[in-house]
């Protein structure tokens, strides 16, 4: 376990190697699962007040889902989260004409519509980040049969997590953070090899 200020970071997130195969996995991730992704109160705000520029990108499914659900909900097993449409696909999502699940709120941005990216649970994955009351546990959990191929490319291309998400984490936590989790590394690898 890595520690920086108080927050916990898995081994894992500095051993193991993940680099996402949209190709292969048509970005299930968006999907599968037992919710929408989790949102933080100012996750929640920004989403009211992007929605107008983000409801274009959106499916008509997606947009009568969020019409009658609200731009998020409360789910008791993981708190505040975005509705799906049919309990699959996240209601901000929509299929790229290669069949791929893209994020439309993602969308509005690299078109210069907002400034928001996407949840930053989205961004992070396949980090959890789990908070208690004196730490935030960063943890590596990749789904297992889903992101078989996004373990797999990441160890041909020799990528660890931490690296393949490092705007994730940087934005989650800030470049000084990232600095000190890129030097905990380094001296891991060191280690390592001796």
């Amino acid at each position: 376990m890595i520690e920086i200020d108080n927050v916990l970071i898995s081994d894992q997130v500095v051993e193991e190697q993940f680099v996402c195969d949209l190709a292969k996995c048509k970005g299930g991730c968006c999907e599968d699962g037992d919710a929408g992704a989790p949102l933080s109160h100012p996750e929640m705000d920004m989403l009211r007040d992007i929605y107008e520029k983000v409801e274009p990108y959106l499916t008509p499914e997606g947009r009568e889902e969020i019409r009658k659900k609200g731009l998020y909900y409360f789910d008791k097993s993981f708190g505040w989260v975005t509705p799906t449409i049919n309990g699959k696909m996240c209601a901000y999502g929509y299929r790229d004409s290669g069949g791929v699940i893209k994020c439309g709120i993602e969308q509005a941005f690299l078109d210069g519509k907002t400034k928001f990216r996407k949840p930053i649970s989205c961004h992070l994955f396949p980090i959890k980040i789990k908070e208690t009351k004196t730490y935030e546990m960063v943890n590596y959990e990749p789904r297992p049969s889903l992101c078989k191929p996004a373990c797999s490319l990441g160890k041909k291309l020799k990528m660890p997590v931490y690296v393949f998400l490092k705007d994730a984490l940087i934005r989650k936590y800030g470049t000084e953070f990232y600095a000190v989790l890129e030097q905990v590394a380094a001296a891991y690898f060191t280690e390592k090899e001796s």
